[in-house]
């Protein structure tokens, strides 16, 4: 690694959940009553939805609500300036599932272990690649890692590094998908996907959004994110969580309260360790791309086809 900041490790912190924390994550990001295995905790195949270490960095221990600004300023990373978190946005994320977490993170210890790959200067803004995994202490088992870009929008400017260009995984366009399904959002949504941690003042009240360019409340990138990867391992995995290995997206525009959102997604034929390569896009009603450069590995159960409304 070269280049300011990276490969500095933050503190490891303590990550919880309780069985009551999985079943709000997988109600928030759309599971039905076709998955109980993700809603009722009493199901013999009761699992967490694979995607929910994305939300323990916002949650770590906590169950009461928290000053996410507070917490956003984290500690600073050497050679880097210091940056505005209220003025950032997410990037691209990618998740790839070793072991599927237990229901309950009672009666084992785990870790939330951050480092920073990179820190480049864009002009108009920042960007901060980390690297996250959720590790079982004690037996130093890694059951996920997550890598994210953020982007410290107007925060640019500082003299770094552009940093590398990342890969791109366009959907095919010699055919059509195999799979769509549409989402509808409310007024709601980002108001039920905060309860999991992720108490950002951008999807809950209009004002951060105005000052920012947005006109307004946006909903959390990372519900579009999360509900995309449920329709994508429904379509896909069969709602299986042992289907799903990798999972990412760029998230290219905001999702507005009342938005309705179209997935189409590709099975490639490449497979990897036994799990296919599926290329997805994801719209919103007026065809404008909210999550680009899709990409995940699962287990293919069936050859999907048609048009699933979720």
């Amino acid at each position: 690694m070269s280049g300011p900041g990276a490969g500095h490790e933050f503190p490891s912190k303590e990550v919880t959940w309780l069985k009551r924390d999985v079943l709000l994550f997988a109600n928030s990001i759309g599971a039905t009553s076709k998955e109980l295995h993700f809603l009722f905790e009493l199901h013999p195949n009761f699992a967490v939805f694979p995607t929910y270490p994305i939300i323990l960095p916002f949650k770590l221990t906590d169950q009461e609500v928290t000053d996410f600004y507070a917490r956003s300023k984290g500690a600073p990373i050497p050679g880097v300036p210091t940056f505005d978190p209220k003025r950032v946005v997410d990037g691209q994320r990618k998740i790839t599932v070793f072991k599927q977490l237990p229901s309950t993170s009672a009666g084992k210890k785990f870790e939330l272990r951050s480092k920073v790959v990179g820190v480049y200067d864009k002009g108009k803004a920042s960007v901060v690649e980390t690297e996250q995994s959720i590790v079982e202490v004690g037996s130093g088992e890694v059951y996920s890692t997550v890598n994210s870009s953020a982007f410290y929008v107007g925060q640019g400017g500082w003299g770094g590094p552009k940093g590398p260009a990342t890969p791109n995984y366009p959907p095919p366009k010699d055919r059509k998908p195999d799979a769509v399904s549409e989402i509808q959002t409310t007024t709601e949504t980002a108001q039920l996907y905060r309860l999991n941690g992720d108490y950002n003042p951008l999807h809950a009240t209009p004002e951060p959004g105005q000052k920012m360019g947005f006109g307004g409340i946006i909903i959390h990138g990372l519900w579009s994110w999360n509900a995309t990867a449920h329709t994508i391992l429904e379509a896909f995995g069969g709602s299986d969580p042992a289907n799903f290995r990798e999972f990412q997206a760029r998230f290219a525009s905001p999702v507005k309260p009342g938005d309705r959102l179209i997935t189409e997604g590709w099975r490639t034929g490449e497979v990897v360790d036994g799990f296919e390569e599926i290329r997805f896009v994801t719209k919103n009603q007026e065809g404008k791309v909210v999550l680009s450069n899709g990409r995940a590995l699962i287990r293919a159960k069936t050859k999907a086809a048609g048009v699933a409304k979720l």
